[in-house]
C-alpha cells in the first residue's frame, strides 16, 4: 500500500507453553523486580538500527552519568533471531528497537521484561495507539518510539486532467480508479504489490477490524467480521476491476510508476516524503496530500506502524531502561534532533503533540502547496485508531499472509477467501502453542 514499506516478519518460536493474555507471567521477567528502584551507576545496552540515534545517545550520556548507554548498531535482515540467539544464551541488550508486532510476538514467547509498573510515569505522553504497540493484552514491554500515521499523496496535476477529485472515502477511490480506466487503461489509481499485503493490514485497521482482542482470559480472533470483510472487499474491487497496478517494492524501479504518471494516488506516511523528494524528479510539485480515505465519515480514522523501545528479558535495570527510552522518544530535546531531516533518522513522533515537528519534515519542493500539508499530517496521527492489537503470533502470520497475498493480486485466490484461511491458520496455530483463542461471534 505504502512505497517501499517494510514489514521485518521474524520467523515464529519453536515452543511456546504461556497462557497468553500477557499478563506479569508473560513477559520473561518478574513484575515486581521490574518495579525496583535502580541506585549507583548502570550501563544498559541498547540495540538500535536507526540512523541519528547514536547522536542522541551520546546526549544522554554526556547528560546523565549515572545511566550510561551503550549503543550497538545492530542493522541487518537477521537481528530478531540475534536478539532471540541473545536472550536464550543470557547476554541480550537491555534493550532493542522492534516493531510492534515483533514486540507482541517477543513477549508471547517470554522474552521480554514486563515494565508495567515502571513505565506508568511515561504512559500519559504518548497516544493511545502508540501505547497498545508496547502493550499486547495489557501488560508494557517497552516505550513507543516513532509512528507512521498514514494519508494520501496524489498526483493533483492529473486528478484535474482525469476530471476527479483527492477521495474523501475508499469508495470514491474506486469510483475515481474506474473513471480513469475509461480515459485511459494504462493509469491506475493505486500499487498493490505482490509481495506485500500491508494494504488488507491498512484497511483493516481503518474500517475498525479487530484481527486480534483480548477478551477475559482469551484471544479472540476477528479475520472474517463485518469490519474486516468491508475492508476486504475494497481490496476485491481494486483487483477485479483493474484499478491498481502490481510494480514491486523490492524493484528499485518502482518509483517510476508514480513519477511517469502510470499510478496517480498512494497512501503514504512521514518517513517516506524525503524518499519521493529524492526519486521523484519528473513529477516534483506536482503532487499533493489529503486525508486517508475513509470507511465511516462519522468516525474518521487511518492506520499506523510503530516502532518501539523494547526492554528484553535478562535486563537488570528496567526502570533506567524505561527512563532512557521515555527521554529518547519523548524529550523535547531528542525530538528536535532525531525530527531533522539532517538526522536521516525518517522518525515522527509517537506523543501527543506532534505539531512542534510537522513543517521540517515536510519536502517544500516535493509538494505545490496548495494542501495544507501540515494539517494533513497532524490529522492523521489523531486518527490512528485504537482498537487495533497486534497478536501473540502476529508477525508469523503476517508471513503466511504474505505467501497468499501474491495469489489474491494474481486473481487466483478471492480475499474473503485468504480472511477465512488466516482465521483457521491462526487459530489453530494458537492452540499448537497452548494460546486460548476463539473465533470472533
Amino acid at each position: 500500500m505504502t512505497i517501499i514499506r517494510s514489514r521485518t516478519v521474524a520467523a515464529a518460536a519453536a515452543a511456546v507453553s504461556l497462557s497468553l493474555v500477557l499478563t506479569a507471567c508473560g513477559g520473561g521477567s518478574d513484575s515486581n523486580s521490574a518495579a525496583k528502584t535502580t541506585k549507583g551507576k548502570v550501563q544498559l545496552e541498547f540495540w538500535s538500527w536507526t540512523d541519528g540515534i547514536q547522536q542522541e545517545v551520546a546526549v544522554w550520556n554526556k547528560e546523565h552519568p549515572e545511566t550510561q548507554v551503550k549503543f550497538v548498531n545492530a542493522a541487518g535482515d537477521t537481528v530478531y533471531q540475534k536478539l532471540r540467539a541473545a536472550v536464550t544464551a543470557g547476554n541480550a541488550p537491555c534493550l532493542s528497537k522492534m516493531d510492534g508486532m515483533n514486540l507482541a510476538n517477543f513477549a508471547a514467547d517470554g522474552l521480554l521484561t514486563d515494565i508495567t509498573k515502571v513505565s506508568a510515569p511515561y504512559k500519559s505522553r504518548y497516544t493511545t495507539p502508540a501505547w497498545n504497540a508496547v502493550s499486547p493484552g495489557g501488560a508494557t514491554y517497552g516505550i513507543p518510539t516513532g509512528s507512521s500515521p498514514l494519508f494520501t499523496a496524489y498526483r493533483a496535476d492529473l486528478f484535474k486532467k482525469y476530471g476527479i477529485q483527492a477521495p474523501k472515502t475508499w469508495d470514491d477511490v474506486i469510483a475515481a480508479g474506474k473513471a480513469v480506466q475509461k480515459k485511459d487503461k494504462s493509469v491506475k489509481i493505486f500499487n498493490m504489490a505482490g509481495e506485500d499485503p500491508s494494504t488488507l493490514v491498512d484497511l483493516s485497521w481503518q474500517a475498525g477490524a479487530q484481527w486480534y482482542k483480548v477478551d477475559g482470559d482469551h484471544w479472540v480472533i476477528g479475520f472474517t467480521t463485518p469490519e474486516a470483510l468491508k475492508a476486504g472487499d475494497i481490496v476485491q474491487q481494486l483487483v477485479d476491476d483493474n484499478l491498481a497496478s502490481d510494480a514491486s517494492y523490492s524493484d528499485p524501479g518502482v518509483f517510476k510508476t508514480w513519477d511517469l504518471g502510470k499510478t496517480i494516488m498512494m497512501t503514504t506516511s512521514t518517513w517516506q516524503l524525503p524518499i519521493y523528494d529524492t526519486n521523484f524528479p519528473k513529477s516534483k510539485g506536482e503532487w499533493q496530500l489529503a486525508d486517508a480515505p475513509l470507511f465511516d465519515t462519522a468516525k474518521p480514522q487511518t492506520s499506523s506502524n510503530f516502532d518501539v523501545t523494547a526492554v528484553l528479558k535478562g535486563c537488570k535495570y528496567p526502570d533506567r531502561a524505561a527512563q532512557f527510552a521515555a527521554w529518547l522518544s519523548s524529550s523535547k530535546e531528542s525530538l528536535t534532533a532525531l525530527t531533522d531531516p539532517a538526522s536521516k533518522s525518517g522518525l515522527f513522533p509517537a506523543v501527543k503533540d506532534v505539531s512542534p515537528y510537522v513543517d521540517k519534515i515536510i519536502p517544500t519542493e516535493m509538494f505545490n502547496g496548495k494542501s495544507d500539508s501540515a494539517n494533513v499530517i497532524t490529522t492523521a496521527a489523531s486518527r490512528v485508531g485504537e482498537q487495533w492489537q497486534y497478536g501473540p503470533d502476529y508477525a508469523a502470520m503476517y508471513s503466511e499472509m504474505q505467501k497468499q497475498w501474491g495469489s489474491v493480486i494474481k486473481k487466483q485466490l478471492t480475499v474473503k477467501d485468504m480472511l477465512t484461511r488466516l482465521q483457521d491458520w491462526t487459530l489453530a496455530d494458537l492452540k499448537k502453542k497452548g494460546v486460548k483463542a476463539v473465533a470472533a461471534g
